[in-house]
């Protein structure tokens, strides 16, 4: 299948492309150091397709700071929209096929059906604007992209909503959670085997996808579940979005529909609570005695 450069390998889903590539004996995934990754260096990055040739490349790299972003607009957009646009480039260049993470956040979320790919995109966020414009810059520079738009990731790596409620929780007695959004948690874990499993059958199917856990939940009912798999006795008060104000506006109703990615890319998906029990599972493996 060839070399698979990834960027960004360091964050979250880098993390799990790591240990899913190592369960899968993977060997011809480059992460590369973080000096050689950033795809704001064209240069760097020239060196980098130069040097490995890749079949793929995967971009997990992006500003994900959602409040900030409101403030930093030209940081976001140079992250998230020129960085994209300088792998698109190269990828065209070598011939590699791009495989880029993007969002739910593309969406206004003012709807109550299920979101396909096709459906009309409006961010109401900068952050949403700016993985937007990346997701526009692809196509000018080549054809063999696959673009995956996915939605409240975690996992047990870095920082994310399970591990911040697992600490709150072991904390406080009570959590004031919203429950007027509503989505669908992604594992990262299983995000990681989608990707592997695209370059691994050698899909030339391209083009934008949607992928996330089965289901639709709001934020309170993930945080209960979380407490109830964590076992915790923590007490949840669900609240609305405007009893928390934020700097960033969200969608308010942000489900996507992965047909396309079931049938297209021939993946199982599981149920976000199956893949929410199989994570807290693994954090508590990793608790000390």
């Amino acid at each position: 299948m060839g070399n698979v450069l990834v960027f960004g390998g360091s964050g979250q889903l880098g993390q799990c492309l790591q240990r899913v590539s190592q369960d899968r004996n993977l060997t011809n995934i480059i992460f590369l150091p973080e000096e050689q990754a950033n795809i704001l260096d064209v240069q760097v990055l020239e060196a980098a397709f130069a040097q490995h040739q890749p079949a793929y490349c995967i971009n997990c790299a992006a500003y994900t700071a959602v409040d900030k972003a409101e403030d930093e607009l030209e940081l976001a957009r140079r992250i998230n929209k020129e960085g994209v646009e300088n792998l698109g480039r190269l990828c065209g260049k070598h011939g590699t096929t791009l495989i880029h993470i993007s969002t739910d956040f593309v969406f206004a979320g003012t709807g109550n059906q299920p979101l396909v790919e096709t459906d009309e995109t409006a961010p109401i966020s900068v952050y949403g604007l700016t993985k937007l414009e990346g997701e526009q810059v692809i196509p000018a520079h080549t054809a063999q992209y696959f673009i995956l738009r996915t939605s409240w990731l975690y996992s047990e790596y870095a920082n994310n909503f399970v591990k911040t409620m697992l600490r709150f929780g072991r904390e406080r007695d009570e959590m004031r959670v919203i429950w007027d959004q509503l989505g669908t948690p992604t594992y990262a874990i299983d995000l990681a085997g989608c990707i592997l499993t695209i370059i691994e059958s050698a899909n030339k199917a391209y083009g934008v996808y949607h992928y996330s856990n089965e289901g639709v939940t709001s934020w309170y009912d993930f945080a209960v579940a979380i407490f109830e798999l964590g076992g915790l006795p923590t007490r949840t008060v669900p609240i609305r979005t405007a009893e928390y104000p934020t700097k960033a506006t969200r969608p308010a109703y942000s489900v996507m529909d992965k047909t396309k990615a079931k049938t297209q890319l021939q993946i199982a998906i599981p149920h976000w609570r199956e893949s929410l029990r199989e994570c807290i599972s693994r954090l508590a493996q990793q608790q000390p005695a």
